[in-house]
């Protein structure tokens, strides 16, 4: 369980070369974390805790709930009023015939935590495709620009080598930039 809080907190930390926007990294780190957060929050209520409670005499409860859980349950919309006991069994409670009387079904959605997951993973793909297709050849433009122990001297030849190249290759990283705005 521990490791999942590992890879989320890979998620958070800092790079040395930013290779991205602002928003890019809005959808792969803050929506990511969101939505593992609420899955795992869906997860430990419906798998570890009791999600539902159905109670029927005859029936081990545990058999009942499994039903209930799977199944859809329903209410009585007009047994809603009465007292509890003298008029009704409990409010919303009661059998009904098909037809006649109106019913108004509750379903319980048992898969939201794996859609919240399988959502936090789509949002994460085009990070993965990004990292992929950009295989640090940012970190290899920088040529550490981006350290402050640099000396400026350093610093001015460095700049100069990256405009010179930039001049040389123009029009050859479309597809690189193509695959950035996809």
């Amino acid at each position: 369980m521990f490791d999942v809080f590992g890879s989320v907190k890979g998620l958070l930390k800092l790079d040395q070369v930013c290779i991205d926007n602002n928003i890019f990294r809005l959808h792969y780190k803050a929506t990511v974390v969101i939505l593992i957060a609420f899955s795992l929050l869906v997860t430990s209520r419906q798998y570890i805790g009791d999600p539902i409670d159905c109670i029927v005499d005859e029936i081990p409860l545990n058999v009942m709930d499994t039903y209930c859980w799977i199944y859809s349950t329903f209410t009585i919309p007009n047994r809603l009023t009465g007292v509890a006991g003298k008029d009704i069994v409990q409010p919303g409670v009661s059998s009904h015939v098909d037809g006649h009387d109106e019913v108004k079904y509750h379903k319980y959605y048992q898969w939201v935590c794996f859609v919240l997951f399988f959502q936090a993973m789509l949002f994460y793909v085009p990070r993965y495709l990004w990292k992929t297709w950009e295989a640090g050849r940012i970190k290899m433009l920088v040529l550490d620009l981006n350290m402050p122990v640099v000396n400026d001297e350093c610093k001015d030849e460095r700049k100069k080598i990256l405009v010179d190249y930039f001049v040389e290759n123009i029009n050859r990283h479309n597809f690189y930039a193509i695959r950035f705005f996809i």
